[in-house]
């Protein structure tokens, strides 16, 4: 009788399996995901195409929450983020979005051909409504020309 070298299943030409995860792909994937959703999740905050006055100015603290944006276009039509609504109706859907515990900062761009006294109307309804911490949106990329 011989010694018997080695187990069984080395001598039938089995291999014993692998039962651990590899978690190296699964994390690739997640974070190529995550990097996918922040890029999409800035670019569908857009609201209304309108031209911006261009001013020099810092820019501010990104807020919290999805901020609420209000757009005055050339032809005097206004909207909140991408929907259009009534000049008068705007201090009640204003309220209406007050009503609902938005607290953050508020904010209006208005297009550069657009009247002085729209832009003015608009802002004076959103101060009426109850929204004080309104910011002005300008175009940043480039400085106005200084008058002398």
């Amino acid at each position: 009788m011989g010694v018997q070298l080695g187990s069984t299943n080395a001598r039938r030409g089995r291999r014993s399996f692998n039962a651990e995860i590899n978690v190296t792909p699964f994390v690739d994937v997640v974070l190529v995901l995550l990097i996918v959703f922040m890029i999409t999740a800035t670019a569908l905050q857009r609201g209304v195409e309108v031209n911006l006055p261009k001013a020099a100015t810092g820019s501010l603290s990104v807020p919290k929450t999805t901020p609420l944006l209000v757009t005055v276009t050339e032809d005097a039509k206004v909207f909140i983020s991408e929907t259009e609504i009534e000049v008068g109706e705007l201090t009640a859907k204003l309220l209406a979005i007050a009503e609902e515990g938005y607290e953050e900062r508020i904010f209006l761009q208005g297009d550069t051909n657009a009247a002085y006294g729209e832009v003015l109307s608009v802002m004076t309804q959103m101060k009426n409504a109850g929204f004080t911490n309104i910011a002005l949106v300008t175009d940043p990329k480039t400085r106005p020309e200084q008058g002398n």
